[in-house]
């Protein structure tokens, strides 16, 4: 397979002065190496093939990390991926937290973006859960329960609307902090608005 080459449009994300400049520098490096176009998504490296998108380079406080998009596809022999949250369908992380580790996985990190790539080849999507398996909040079950209008806006939501809610109204533990969230978002409900519209 040819190496990819640098997008000097990129450049500046690798120069500029960040705790993990040489983690980044390593893993472009690895992922140049297998043949992927380089291209800037989301102000971060991002490496396709044939436009597709494969792995992704971020960072965080705690740690930099190597994203797979189809990460939920890939077998994962050697158990390094991690699903950033349990509300994350497809894309799956390896985490670093110094250069040593990646250049340890180098061979490791290649087999995967390899397969990766053959995964884009052969077409295949992660089968995404839809809205209706996912578990409705009581606290939202129950004002839909209670009101028709409610219930009538909500599943006039499109899917993915009603998913931001779904998870948005389920992250306190505790009911009370649950059910004031859904109290405040009503109106907007009523209204066909989205999470993010406000």
């Amino acid at each position: 397979m040819p190496d990819g080459s640098m997008n000097p449009k990129v450049d500046f994300f690798f120069n500029k002065a960040s705790k993990w400049q040489k983690e980044y520098e390593q893993l472009r490096a690895i992922i140049l190496d297998c043949g992927l176009t380089e291209e800037l998504k989301w102000g971060c490296p991002c490496y396709t093939f044939e436009e597709r998108n494969i792995v992704l380079i971020h960072g965080f406080k705690e740690y930099c990390a190597l994203l797979f998009f189809k990460g939920a596809l890939l077998n994962d022999a050697d158990n390094i991926l991690i699903q950033q949250t349990k509300n994350v369908q497809s894309a799956r992380q390896v985490r670093f937290i110094n250069v040593q580790q990646i250049i340890k996985l180098n061979p490791v990190l290649k087999a995967y973006i390899y397969e990766a790539i053959e995964v884009e080849k052969a077409g295949l999507k992660v089968k995404l859960k839809k809205t209706a398996e996912f578990t409705v909040p009581e606290e939202l079950q129950n004002k839909l329960d209670r009101s028709p209008a409610l219930k009538k806006a909500f599943n006039a939501l499109t899917p993915g609307r009603q998913r931001a809610y779904i998870f948005y109204f389920s992250q306190p533990k505790l009911s009370k902090t649950r059910a004031a969230r859904v109290e405040k978002h009503m109106q907007h409900i009523l209204k066909g608005k989205g999470l993010n519209d406000l």
